[in-house]
């Protein structure tokens, strides 16, 4: 029976995916990037002001001889995802526009009618960029439900699928190829001078244990929904025993991974405080200034900006807001147009 839903998921995809030929760069390339050392960075423009403080930073914190030095133990980084290393306005965040997909147009299935009501607010929402914690409450709520059900084993087949398609606006692009490759050259570089990465994400998590896969991640904390098993029922985990005939599946919501959520879960699941923090909006400022803020090493905070109109959906206003937060806070600019020699690399062009 499994293998028959996971067939008529792939079948619909499929006939999706086939609106739009892409060949970006495969996965299985942005997985193989590599930069060990500073000259081994290809993705940045030579005279990013950005890359050289990373480099210079770095540099300092692994030199046993230098007063700022890091033990390995204590290095860690931890990077927002959408809009920080991925795609995030093709219009809006992957996990969100695979929910839409699911609730509103995926021919397998069939979503209720609060779920699709939920479904045509965030669509909605998402179009006419106006979204709220309301409708991220909406989506949080009906993601649950149309996912329900799924193994984790089942959930990563679909989103696996889900990452074959087309993203809206731009060609030559597939879902699961929409990362900003200098960014993943950073991941690669950190990862070389023995950082330990997190990636701290208001995305579902199981969402983005799929989509990020193919990186050397450490850790990844994100919205969280419940794992139950099939027999439980409304009976709490503490009075019941997993039994041999029980598959373990998503349930309801629990929570979403932003503001001083992110801060909480991630003083819960690292237990430490980063060094390193990479963010993109307003919604990372709790995550950065919990990593920067008392303490005991030296730290730096970095600000992705989305100003880049030729190879992005820049948005000026937008920019400049997120360039004064950066400011105000002495955060280090990243100009997707400025910093950035490629961003998903010179063959995925914004669609005429």
């Amino acid at each position: 029976m499994r293998k028959k839903i996971l067939a008529a998921l792939t079948a619909g995809f499929i006939a999706f995916g086939s609106l739009g030929a892409v060949n970006a760069m495969p996965r299985e390339q942005i997985a193989a990037i590599q930069v060990k050392k500073a000259k081994d960075f290809k993705f940045w423009n030579k005279n990013s002001v950005a890359k050289q403080k990373l480099i210079e930073y770095v540099a300092d914190v692994t030199n046993k001889r230098s007063k700022n030095f890091i033990p390995i133990e204590d290095r860690i980084a931890v990077f927002d995802v959408d809009g920080t290393i991925a795609c995030e306005t093709a219009p809006f965040c992957f996990d969100f526009m695979m929910f839409v997909y699911r609730a509103l147009d995926d021919p397998n299935y069939f979503a209720s009618a609060q779920d699709r009501a939920n479904a045509e607010a965030v669509k909605a929402a998402i179009y006419n960029k106006k979204m709220t914690n309301d409708v991220r409450r909406k989506h949080c709520e009906s993601n649950a439900s149309v996912f329900a059900g799924m193994t984790a084993e089942e959930f990563a087949a679909y989103t696996r699928n889900y990452l074959k398609m087309p993203v809206e606006g731009f060609d030559n692009l597939k879902v699961g190829e929409a990362f900003y490759l200098p960014m993943i050259e950073v991941i690669s570089y950190l990862k070389a001078n023995n950082f330990k990465i997190y990636l701290v994400s208001g995305a579902d998590r199981d969402y983005m244990r799929t989509s990020a896969e193919i990186f050397p991640i450490d850790g990844m904390i994100g919205t969280d929904y419940k794992h139950v098993a099939t027999n439980q029922g409304d009976i709490d985990g503490m009075d019941y025993t997993l039994k041999p005939e029980d598959k373990v599946v998503r349930g309801e919501f629990v929570s979403k991974d932003i503001n001083m959520n992110k801060v909480s879960n991630m003083a819960r699941e690292i237990g430490k405080k980063p060094v390193l923090a990479f963010g993109n909006s307003t919604g990372d400022s709790s995550m950065i200034n919990f990593s920067m803020r008392d303490n005991k090493y030296r730290t730096l905070a970095f600000f992705v900006i989305c100003d880049d109109l030729e190879r992005e959906f820049g948005n000026v206003d937008k920019a400049n807001k997120c360039i004064k937060l950066a400011d105000d806070n002495g955060w280090i600019k990243i100009s997707m147009r400025d910093d950035f020699k490629t961003i998903y690399g010179d063959n995925v062009k914004l669609s005429k």
